[in-house]
C-alpha cells in the first residue's frame, strides 16, 4: 500500500532540525540586531557631535551641559519631568538648530539601545542616552564639584582632543568623571542627576543609587561586549571598553587611561 504521509519518527526528527537550526540563528540574528543598533548609536554620537562644533564655531565655546539661568523654556518645553528632574536649558537644547538630523526631530539624542526599565525613565530624554562631559561643557550652577561649573571650554582648551571625550552613552544626559570611580571625591545622592553612569561599567554592580529602572542598563550595558560609543573632541567617534573609561584614585589623587575626562 502506497504511503500518502509521514511517520511520527519522520515527523519528530524534521522538528528537531528546526529546533536546532533556530538555536543556531536566533542567538546569531540577536547579535546583528545588537551590533546594528550600535552602529546606529555611534552614528548619533557623530551628528551630535558635528552639531557642538558648529555652535562652538557661531559662539566662540561650547554650550552649556546644563543651564538653568534662562526663565524661558526651550521649544518642545521643558525636557524631563519636573517631579525629579531640575528645569533648564540642556546641551542638546543649544544644538537643535545646528544638525539637520535633530532639527524638529529626537531620534539623533535617543540612543537605540539603552535598557531602561520603567515609564518613568524609559520615556524621559534626559535617561539612558548620551552625557556630555562636565568637564568641558559645564554647568551654570552645580550640585558639587567646583571644577564643573563656570564658562564651558572651547575646543583650543582642550590639550589632548584626539583623547578627551566629549559625548558618551550615559546614564544621564551629563555626566563627569567622579560617576566612573567607586571612590568619588564627594557623596553622590540618590537624585536622578547623580545617577549618571557609563553603561557596563563594573562598578556599576557596586552602586547603592541607582534607582531600579536603570539597574539593566548600567550593569548588562548597551553594545556588544560591553563597550560604549564615545565622541571626542577632535570629531572621531569610537566604540571603547566601557572598563577604560574608570577611574582611579591614587595616593596624588585620580588617573584614567585614555580616554581621558579632564582636558588639561
Amino acid at each position: 500500500m502506497k504511503r500518502t504521509g509521514f511517520t511520527l519518527v519522520e515527523l519528530l526528527v524534521v522538528i528537531g532540525i528546526i529546533a536546532l537550526l533556530m538555536a543556531v540563528t536566533v542567538p546569531a540574528l540577536q547579535r546583528s540586531r545588537q551590533q546594528a543598533k550600535a552602529v546606529v548609536c555611534g552614528s548619533n554620537i557623530k551628528q551630535l557631535l558635528l552639531a557642538l562644533f558648529a555652535f562652538e564655531s557661531d559662539n566662540q565655546r561650547l554650550p552649556f551641559g546644563f543651564d538653568d539661568t534662562r526663565s524661558n523654556p526651550p521649544a518642545g518645553s521643558w525636557p524631563g519631568y519636573i517631579q525629579y528632574d531640575r528645569l533648564g536649558w540642556w546641551w542638546f537644547n543649544y544644538i537643535a538648530d545646528y544638525s539637520k538630523k535633530n532639527k524638529g526631530k529626537t531620534t539623533c539624542i535617543l540612543c537605540p539601545s539603552k535598557n531602561l526599565q520603567g515609564t518613568e525613565l524609559k520615556y524621559n530624554v534626559l535617561c539612558g542616552n548620551y552625557g556630555v562631559n562636565l568637564s568641558v561643557c559645564k554647568y551654570t550652577t552645580g550640585r558639587s564639584g567646583a571644577e564643573f561649573i563656570g564658562t564651558p571650554l572651547t575646543l583650543a582648551d582642550i590639550a589632548h582632543p584626539g583623547q578627551t571625550l566629549l559625548i558618551v552613552d550615559s546614564g544621564y544626559s551629563i555626566i563627569n568623571w567622579t560617576h566612573a570611580t567607586d571612590t568619588p571625591p564627594f557623596t553622590l545622592g540618590n537624585i536622578i542627576e547623580d545617577t549618571a553612569y557609563i553603561p557596563g561599567l563594573k562598578i556599576n554592580k557596586e552602586k547603592t543609587n541607582l534607582w531600579s529602572g536603570q539597574i539593566a542598563d548600567a550593569i548588562e550595558g548597551r553594545h556588544p561586549r560591553r563597550t560604549v560609543n564615545i565622541g571626542f573632541a577632535d570629531g572621531h567617534v569610537s566604540r571603547e571598553k566601557a572598563e577604560d573609561l574608570f577611574v582611579e584614585k591614587t595616593e596624588t589623587g585620580y588617573k584614567n587611561r585614555s580616554p581621558l575626562w579632564r582636558p588639561k
